[in-house]
């Protein structure tokens, strides 16, 4: 019995060995992976609301894992006005969405809407040790159906910047889903 338990730990401690770590540079890289959207309807003061909900998901890596900003970070102005001085950057947000619309001309304009300019994701690696790190982000945006908003064909990019300033590639554009937007 003991053969078997010291030959167990000896194959267990040896394959641990073999775990590849991925090798990802420290910029972030990300990708367009999806976006999705539903309509949600809510009762307030008994007049019917109803909410579009655009989920876009993007997948991520980066070689030291720091990125995102805890609720405290977001809370210290002194915090983020270091994104706003960054090169490139300039906001204060980690997360920068830019929206673009199609015009009655069937061209597109595109712009970070004011609404956008304060975006922040959470920590991803809370255990705070440096390392390489994987996954995906989803952003959930509201579309309130209004009575000025009118159906509008839209796209998104992304970008993503970590905590030591360094910004990712942009997303190539989403899919096109229609909202209510105000004109």
């Amino acid at each position: 019995m003991k053969l078997k338990v010291s030959l167990f730990l000896i194959l267990a401690v040896a394959s641990a060995g073999c775990v590849d770590i991925p090798d990802f540079d420290d910029t972030p890289k990300i990708y367009y992976n999806g976006i999705d959207q539903y309509t949600e309807t809510d009762t307030v003061s008994n007049v019917e609301q109803k909410t579009e909900y655009v989920t876009i998901t993007i997948d991520f890596e980066d070689g030291d894992g720091d990125l995102g900003a805890s609720a405290d970070d977001v809370n210290d102005s002194t915090f983020w006005q270091k994104y706003e001085k960054v090169p490139g950057w300039g906001m204060p947000a980690n997360y920068q969405l830019v929206t673009m619309r199609m015009n009655k001309d069937s061209s597109w304009s595109e712009t970070v809407l004011p609404g956008d300019t304060f975006k922040f994701f959470p920590v991803l690696k809370p255990d705070g040790k440096p390392g390489p790190i994987k996954g995906k982000l989803d952003l959930v945006i509201p579309f309130r159906y209004l009575k000025s908003a009118v159906l509008t064909k839209i796209k998104f990019k992304v970008r993503i910047i970590d905590r030591a300033f360094h910004i990712s590639n942009q997303t190539p554009e989403t899919d096109i889903v229609t909202v209510p937007v105000l004109q």
